[in-house]
């Protein structure tokens, strides 16, 4: 199953050459972080503050392909995360058919903001990182935005694998040894697509 999201935010890590694009679920309840190379980091701000260029640059290249063999990018889907690396498939429809392109998230979502088409996480990545209780604040954002200036992809999964895993009841039933008023889980995201 998936979960549409959006892009919520775009960190530059200056004066590393890499970006970290955050994803939130519509229903505010996780932030994905992906850890991006600075081209395409640009290349998803550039699009999102509206620049334009004389000359196409490669992801609008991409675009211009599509469009010439009537081809169209109907969503984007990150699918999955292995060994830190977050992957993506293109949902691209040509001649009636809808293929799956293997793609990484960051050339994906460069594209997704190009052609306006819907971001979508898979739900087993959205299970690793840890669930917020209630909708994520503007303040949370902040302060995530800026805890992700110092961490390193390798810190952020280690984080994860350190927090206890929440799993939820079985229908009917609670959890022993928990009692209300509990901690909740705040630290959230996963993903690194490109190490630095």
């Amino acid at each position: 199953m998936i979960k549409e999201a959006k892009i919520s935010s775009l960190v530059s890590l200056f004066p590393l050459p890499q970006y970290v694009v955050v994803l939130e679920d519509i229903e505010k309840t996780r932030l994905v972080p992906i850890w991006i190379g600075v081209n395409e980091g640009n290349a998803i701000a550039l699009e999102m503050q509206g620049e334009k260029f004389p000359r196409p640059l490669t992801h609008d290249l991409v675009v211009n392909l599509l469009v010439s063999v009537q081809a169209k990018i109907e969503k984007v889907v990150i699918n999955d995360l292995k060994e830190n690396s977050y992957y993506a498939i293109i949902h691209l429809r040509h001649n009636g058919k809808v293929l799956e392109i293997d793609a990484r998230p960051s050339d994906s979502l460069a594209l997704a903001v190009r052609v306006r088409c819907p971001i979508f996480i898979d739900e087993k990545v959205l299970k690793i990182c840890p669930q917020i209780e209630g909708q994520i604040t503007d303040e949370e954002i902040e302060k995530f935005k800026n805890s992700l200036k110092t961490m390193t992809p390798e810190e952020f999964f280690k984080s994860l694998e350190e927090a206890p895993v929440k799993t939820d009841p079985e229908p009917g039933q609670d959890f022993p040894d928990q009692e209300e008023g509990g901690e909740d889980d705040e630290e959230e995201g996963d993903d690194e697509e490109e190490k630095p």
